[in-house]
This record gives structure tokens, C-alpha cells and sequence, in this order.
């Protein structure tokens, strides 16, 4: 079933897919790397101008790396602002997705939490560096393929 952001993007040309519905009825499509930064200029224009949170997680064990995007529309006089969830996938090979910081400025922290813990590199993020674990931190603590350094009781199990 295509929602109504899904159906825009569409009668505009802008290459996405539609992955449903979530529990809420908050429409959730999928953008690939390359388009993300143009379409979400695109979508700021358009109205969603409030980036309300911004997280990532691994997939699968040895499988792609997906950051998200939950952005509203904030106007005023508008008791229920229209929301949208998107997803950018990335191989774990090479986990680049443009930044869009530059876009909503409350990415910052967010996007630099997200390359902390799983090592997903935002290109042009002014300050892309660890925010969590210190700099001298070796991994991605969150990738389901981490193994914890020194923690012999994990490794040892198998």
C-alpha cells in the first residue's frame, strides 16, 4: 500500500520504495545512499522541517547497517502533524550515507552517536568523531558481529 508522501515522490520522478506502515500508521519508505541527501532537501522543502529523532541499527549479523530518520512537519494551527520514517540502508563493507546536518541541524549529535556505535560514516558532517566511547575505542560496540576486547568468557563459549 503506497502513502501519500510515497505517492508525491512518485508523481515527482524521486526513486524510492515503500516499505508500509508502522504500528501507528506512520508511512515508512526506503531511500538508497545515493539519493538521500537530495530527497531530503526535497522534503524539507516540502514541509518536513522538524527532524525529530535520528538512530541506527545492524540489520543482521554480516548484513547491511540501516540509519533512520522519523521527520515531521511542524506549522503552526496543525493539532496532528504529518510524520514519516525513513530508512537508509548501507553494505557493512563500506557504511557511507551522506549527512544531513546541513539540513536539520539536530542531526549532529545524533548521526555522530550513530558512527560511534556502529561505525556508519556520515560524508560532510562537520564533526564526525567519537561522542561516546573514547577515540582510542577499537570497533563498533553495537554491530551484532562485535566481539568485546579482553572479554575471554564470549569468546571462549564457541
Amino acid at each position: 500500500m503506497q502513502g501519500r508522501l510515497s505517492a508525491w515522490l512518485v508523481k515527482h520522478g524521486l526513486v524510492h520504495s515503500s516499505l508500509g506502515f508502522d504500528y501507528q500508521g506512520i508511512e515508512t519508505l526506503q531511500i538508497k545512499p545515493e539519493d538521500w541527501h537530495s530527497i531530503a532537501v526535497i522534503l524539507y522543502v516540502y514541509g518536513y522541517n522538524y527532524l525529530r529523532s535520528q538512530c541506527a541499527y545492524d540489520v543482521a549479523p554480516g548484513g547491511l547497517l540501516a540509519s533512520v530518520y522519523h521527520l515531521t512537519r511542524i506549522a503552526y494551527g496543525i493539532d496532528q502533524p504529518e510524520e514519516v520514517c525513513i530508512k537508509v540502508f548501507a553494505p557493512r563493507s563500506n557504511p557511507r550515507i551522506p549527512s544531513v546536518f546541513w539540513v536539520w541541524k539536530s542531526a549532529d549529535f545524533q548521526e555522530r552517536e550513530s558512527y560511534d556505535m556502529l561505525g556508519i560514516i556520515y560524508d560532510n558532517h562537520p564533526r564526525l568523531k567519537r561522542i561516546l566511547m573514547p577515540e582510542s575505542w577499537i570497533g563498533w560496540p553495537l554491530r551484532k558481529d562485535y566481539i568485546a576486547p579482553n572479554f575471554y568468557e564470549i569468546q571462549d563459549a564457541h
